[in-house]
């Protein structure tokens, strides 16, 4: 699978429409529920997964196999993307900030992203975890939240969200069996 998907991202690279539908067929689902899981409005998302396979379409001479994988660099780019629609001007005029009722509830409800990521088993890796670093991570990965908003969210102190966001992810590295 991972030769199919680097022939398909160098046809795409090499200007192959027709890969790139079928790579925006593959992932689109996915990066759709990414995004509305933080915007919290299914016409908005759909707007802005256009727009970040466009992004993809136009920055795809710079993603690089040697750094991550590329549903990793998908996946960033989906939600910095709604991220920055957050914090847009036009979004703050209209009073969408991140307020956690404006969100999905990752961990406890049916989404988009929840069927995708339990299709690479993310889910349940996630569910294994402590119920703060559910929290942390649901915050500052999937919602979009600061350090700063978290600590603020969750009432504790800052230094006390890094160092548990920092021992959150090597326990996730260490279950997937990832060393960095």
């Amino acid at each position: 699978m991972a030769d199919t998907l680097n022939q398909l991202i160098t046809a795409c690279q090499q200007g192959d429409e027709r890969a790139f539908q079928q790579l925006h067929a593959q992932y689109a689902p996915a990066m759709l529920g990414v995004i509305e899981g933080v915007v919290g409005k299914p016409e908005v998302a759909q707007e802005l997964c256009q727009d970040v396979f466009l992004k993809v379409w136009t920055r795809l001479d710079s993603y690089d196999p040697q750094k991550g994988r590329f549903f990793t660099w998908l996946l960033n780019i989906s939600r910095n993307t709604a991220i920055d629609h957050l914090r847009s001007r036009s979004a703050k005029e209209q009073k969408q900030n991140l307020n956690p009722t404006n969100f999905v509830d990752i961990f406890g409800g049916s989404t988009a992203f929840e069927g995708q990521t339990d299709a690479i088993g993310l889910t349940a890796i996630v569910e294994t975890l402590e119920m703060r670093c559910k929290q942390l991570i649901d915050r500052l990965f999937f919602k979009g939240f600061t350090q700063q908003q978290t600590s603020e969210d969750l009432e504790i102190p800052l230094g006390t969200v890094k160092t548990q966001i920092r021992k959150c992810i090597n326990g996730l590295r260490a279950k997937l069996g990832i060393d960095l």
